[in-house]
């Protein structure tokens, strides 16, 4: 197949598409963040009830991650994207439903449900539709749209609704809208995999492996899938105690207003827009290894600052910006195009699914619920030690990554030809 006549029209309208279907993935899992004081107050919740409600809806996702990967593999992205869009737009207006901890709980977790489903599939879809030379640049771009969305507009979005809104429960069905819209608009554009130039690349490698039975022991025995797993969830320990937690800590501890919180707290959003964009777009010309090293170690050296930052809405904003954009950037490329390009002939789809479940259940699940524990029995101000040992671990594991990049492996290839 001839790249240079790649169909830059499909390319460009359905990453488009699914980088605003991501936006709404983070944007409906992350407004409850901004609204927590409120809602800890109406439903009386604590710390702890806060890690629980984050950690329910991250440990299904990453459980359905996994599974709708596979899925996706075997019968096609669209009856999954489509219909997860509106099942997760749904829990979100919903959410403003709750009555409870127990009915929070159940909404969020049938959130990470259909999220789950959403995240590993689109991956895979824009992994397809991209022209291979920019995938990194195109998954970046995708992403990206979750931070901005979920961490940088929703917290302005939420504080500046709850002034006009009777409560913080008609928030929840305001967002839930441009779901349900965004599902038509990708009833008529996206494609199958077969039907795309990605896809139809994919067929002459399928054939040739298809003597070979791949399963699940075949993905974790690919050293970069495992070491992504790993990854992904040290980087997310970061990046999910702090986008949960950092609201109360910045209104409980520090003590600024609602809208300093939400001006602080937005930090992450813009921060991490810019990595989850940069950072995989930058490994495209300096490697994956080489970005995933400097991702963790800028994410352990801004994670420790910010800790022992002083009230200063300014300073706060700016190194919670530059933590997240690491942080972020590293979702990013461990998801995208590492576990993309490290994938057995196809299993893109449950290739990144692994990936993202694995990170998932244990970053998005269980280290909110740590994190919960911590506040609780030792003051908020004690989270930032877990994220901290979470990315020194994650700086450690990424010398060990096997270099992905099509511009590198080519310039390797043909250093070794040379010789």
């Amino acid at each position: 197949m001839n790249l240079k006549k790649w169909d830059t029209s499909y390319e460009w309208k359905i990453v488009l598409l699914l980088t605003l279907g991501f936006s709404l993935v983070g944007l409906d899992r992350w407004i409850i963040a901004p609204l927590l004081p409120s809602i800890m107050k109406d439903l009386s919740l604590s710390y702890q009830d806060v890690g629980l409600i984050f950690g329910a809806l991250g440990i299904t996702w990453g459980i359905f991650a996994i599974f709708a990967g596979s899925l996706s593999d075997r019968i096609g992205h669209r009856k999954i994207l489509i219909f997860s869009l509106i099942l997760f737009s749904l829990a979100s207006g919903l959410s403003g439903s709750a009555m409870g901890l127990t009915s929070l709980i159940l909404i969020r977790a049938l959130m990470g449900v259909s999220e789950g489903a959403f995240c590993p599939t689109s991956f895979a879809a824009t992994a397809v539709a991209a022209k291979p030379s920019r995938r990194g640049a195109l998954q970046g771009l995708q992403q990206s749209g979750f931070a901005l969305f979920g961490l940088g507009l929703g917290p302005i979005i939420a504080t500046q609704l709850l002034l006009i809104l009777p409560s913080w429960r008609e928030v929840f069905w305001i967002v839930a809208i441009p779901g349900f819209i965004l599902a038509v608009f990708l009833f008529f554009v996206l494609r199958e995999p077969l039907q795309t130039q990605g896809g139809q690349l994919l067929i002459a490698e399928k054939q040739a492996t298809a003597q070979v039975r791949v399963n699940w022991l075949d993905l974790l025995k690919t050293k970069n899938i495992l070491l992504s797993m790993i990854g992904l969830f040290c980087t997310m320990s970061c990046v999910f105690v702090i986008s949960a937690m950092v609201p109360l800590y910045l209104e409980n501890f520090l003590k600024l207003t609602s809208q300093d919180m939400g001006i602080v707290v937005s930090a992450i959003g813009f921060g991490g827009f810019a990595g989850q964009f940069i950072v995989p777009a930058l490994s495209d010309w300096i490697g994956r290894r080489l970005s995933a090293i400097l991702g963790f170690l800028g994410s352990a050296i801004f994670i420790y600052l910010f800790a022992n930052a002083p009230a200063s809405v300014p300073v706060l904003f700016g190194l919670l910006f530059i933590l997240s954009f690491f942080s972020l950037g590293l979702i990013a490329l461990l998801s995208g195009p590492i576990a993309a390009e490290s994938a057995p002939a196809g299993l893109v789809a449950s290739a990144i699914g692994l990936v993202v479940g694995a990170g998932e259940i244990f970053g998005g699940g269980v280290a909110p619920v740590l994190s919960g524990m911590i506040a609780e029995n030792y003051g908020i101000q004690n989270i930032f030690y877990l994220s901290l040992v979470g990315t020194i671990i994650g700086m450690f594991i990424s010398f060990f990554i096997k270099e992905t990049a099509p511009r590198k492996t080519q310039i390797s290839q043909l250093s070794t030809a040379a010789v």
